[in-house]
């Protein structure tokens, strides 16, 4: 199974930072918080990675090479300035050999310590429809959350349960969620994701250890202050 780090993100939010640095290599902890990616990748047994590249991704590539320091290999797929929002640039980037094959879909912008090596558990599932999607407690900053999560596994939409968890960025999908989007097309992962999830084919887990949306400077600045001060939780 290959995963695909989405890094193309021109980072709006994050400004003055991603001025001239793009937000995956915004450092945290003493690194750049697509490093702390690629070395939960290998520790999980990955050794094919695709990335995305947009705003300033030159840097990125030039940072992490093939992946070589990491035991991976990293294929990139350049696009420009992220205009191909998030299904475009998966539907372009193509992480997989097979479209039924299930493939690791990492947001470059979160911080989290979910065991990536159960992804392959997730993919190897008989009951894997067209995703997997691994959820959080709803943070201070998203208090309404973004799905809900049955009590069969299946995710549901907002309002389907009396609890509401958040999309962690963090998922297992196939290729034929995105049949129908032609390379580099313009498209959004949202509406692909509601309409398998309204069919009964999204799955779902609930992660209850550490995870940080890294989408503020003051986000990253409490991140980066909390694993400099001992690292109390590791991904």
């Amino acid at each position: 199974m290959k995963a695909m780090i989405l890094a193309a993100g021109r980072g709006q939010r994050m400004r003055p930072l991603t001025d001239h640095t793009p937000k995956p290599m915004l450092l945290a902890g003493g690194k750049p918080l697509i490093v702390w990616h690629l070395e939960r990748l290998a520790r999980a047994g990955f050794r094919e990675v695709v990335i995305n590249t947009a705003h300033l991704g030159n840097q990125i590539s030039a940072a992490l090479q093939t992946g070589a320091d990491w035991g991976l290999n990293i294929r990139y797929s350049p696009e420009q300035d992220g205009a191909l929002e998030t299904a475009g640039g998966i539907a372009t980037a193509q992480p997989w050999d097979a479209p039924e094959d299930p493939f690791l879909l990492l947001n470059g912008d979160i911080f989290s310590d979910w065991d990536l090596a159960e992804a392959w558990q997730i993919a190897a599932s008989k009951r894997l429809g067209l995703g997997h999607l691994v959820l959080v407690n709803n943070p201070d900053h998203h208090p309404g959350g973004d799905f809900g999560l049955q009590p069969d596994g299946l995710v549901g939409p907002l309002g389907s349960t009396p609890v509401s968890l958040t999309f962690s960025g963090q998922s297992i999908l196939r290729g034929t969620l995105f049949h129908a989007t032609r390379p580099n097309q313009r498209a959004a992962l949202a509406p692909l994701l509601q309409s398998a999830i309204r069919e009964g084919q999204i799955a779902g887990s609930h992660h209850c250890g550490h995870w940080v949306d890294v989408g503020t400077p003051d986000r990253l600045a409490a991140l980066d202050h909390t694993l400099l001060r001992g690292r109390p939780w590791l991904p």
